[in-house]
């Protein structure tokens, strides 16, 4: 690959990153990392997933994830529940409140999008979500090539 184009890339990564905060201790505002965000995405997403399935989701460490889901059963985030067809196996569900936790990050994120992209005509922003749509079908082929 060249070298224009990696630090194409990141320079992009870094401008990306800054604009919609990822680099902050909390994530929209709220009391959630960026990582945190995401398992309860998964969560929200993925109804009665094993901590396995969040794994490979996310490419998280294993320690890690198991760290924020005993602070999420401690905040009463989520529940675990034993599977009734195989013992051994835990199935994570979200609680009313995980659930209104994520829902009001995902309105924060969706409202912080309207922000950011309010500049633009609809043109532009339909230009942009193609590119964007380009920029995930290209990653997944080359992720998909590198798995074979």
């Amino acid at each position: 690959m060249q070298q224009k184009t990696i630090a194409g890339i990141r320079a992009f990564n870094r401008y990306y990153t800054g604009i919609i905060g990822l680099l902050d201790r909390h994530i929209l505002n709220s009391v959630f990392s960026l990582p945190e965000a995401r398992i309860l995405y998964e969560l929200s997403h993925r109804e009665g997933i094993q901590a396995s399935g969040i794994i490979d989701s996310l490419g998280i460490d294993k320690g890690y994830l198991s760290r924020i889901l005993d602070q999420f059963v401690r905040q009463k985030l989520i529940v675990r529940k034993r599977s009734e067809a195989d013992g051994r196996l835990m199935h994570i569900y979200l609680t009313d409140k995980g659930r209104a936790a994520f829902e009001k990050l995902d309105r924060a994120s969706d409202e912080q999008l309207k922000q950011l992209l309010s500049a633009l005509s609809e043109t532009d922003g339909e230009e942009l979500g193609r590119h964007m749509d380009a920029i995930m079908t290209i990653l997944l082929k080359a992720q998909a090539a590198k798995e074979k």
